[in-house]
């Protein structure tokens, strides 16, 4: 464990367009709407162009069916597609609040590791691989938890923080983050009966363990418990319904202007239904989940620069801007 860990590589997650012009971002396709429903729009616009082919050549759908359905159904629609966003980007929001809530934690936790264990009668190299090691084991758990929200092989990146033993133990846990913290929690126990850890110090850093737990269940939270999928079905039963009926609807009023008119609804319609969809579980790996491979590497960089280390890796640079 006291040789410094590789560079290790990331999956890209969450795409960065901050720095594009107006009229750029017009074009952008990658990490758009349009990347997920291209094929569905293009069915539905097929469909309009038959329906107003047929509408020009043989006079059929003119009469009967009106915009007054339409418009009413649309209204409502478009509510319940906000209220579904909305609810999604609570997910999204509450998950990038979470890691970082658990940015901080780490931070404090290795502080403490480096602060408060040891004294004055303490071998000074061996307290200092002490340090290293439990420093080292909070970074593991940080991977390690990554690796759990996105049900990701074990140990993956946190291996080379731990011993191979205790990284092939994980191979077999249901939880890993939690059996690193269980772990954490008895090197304490052992330095508090050496006598390396004043009783005061051990409650806090027990409390440290205590908020990673409470982060991490809040994080398994949201990913255990998605959106009812009823609500979901029906949201794109009606998407799907409506966008469909609608060259009907219209062909009789504006004629061949149809696929143009329906290609513009239906856009918005689907997109909005996709982005739902997308960020409703932010812990994932698409473009725009959340930089969570990112901030392993953040708080990797800060962990090891308390521990005075050299050959520190360079945080993760956008590819194509996108961040992992």
């Amino acid at each position: 464990m006291g040789a410094p860990p590789p560079q290790l590589d990331y999956t890209a997650a969450v795409l960065l367009l901050d720095k594009r012009s107006w009229l750029s971002l017009l074009f952008v396709l990658r990490g758009t709407p349009l990347a997920r429903i291209w094929l569905r729009l293009l069915i539905v616009v097929t469909v309009a162009v038959v329906v107003t082919i047929i509408h020009e050549q043989h006079g059929m759908f003119a009469s009967g069916l009106t915009m007054v359905p339409f418009s009413l159904v649309g209204l409502a629609l478009g509510i319940f597609l906000g209220f579904r966003n909305n609810t999604s980007y609570d997910r999204f929001w509450e998950g990038r609040k979470l890691w970082g809530s658990l940015v901080n934690t780490t931070r404090t936790c290795a502080r403490e590791i480096q602060t408060r264990i040891g004294t004055p009668d303490s071998d000074a190299k061996n307290i200092t691989e002490t340090h290293r090691e439990l420093t080292y084991r909070v970074i593991a758990y940080v991977h390690c938890f990554r690796h759990h929200l996105r049900d990701e092989a074990h140990p993956g990146d946190a291996a080379p923080f731990l011993s191979e033993a205790e990284a092939k133990e994980l191979e077999t846990q249901s939880n890993p983050p939690q059996a690193i913290l269980h772990r954490l929690a008895q090197r304490y126990t052992e330095l508090w009966r050496a006598g390396e850890i004043h009783p005061l110090h051990l409650t806090h850093l027990d409390q440290s363990l205590v908020d990673l737990t409470n982060l991490q269940g809040a994080c398994e939270r949201i990913k255990s418990t998605p959106i009812p999928a009823s609500y979901t079905v029906l949201i794109h039963r009606l998407v799907a319904s409506y966008v469909f009926a609608l060259p009907f609807g219209l062909v009789g009023a504006i004629g061949s202007w149809t696929p143009a008119v329906v290609a513009l609804v239906a856009y918005a319609f689907l997109g909005l239904d996709a982005i739902g969809d997308e960020i409703e579980e932010p812990f994932g790996t698409h473009v725009n989940d959340l930089p969570l491979a990112t901030l392993s590497r953040m708080i990797e960089i800060n962990l090891r620069e308390r521990l005075e280390e050299s050959d520190i890796p360079q945080p993760l640079q956008p590819v194509n801007d996108v961040m992992s």
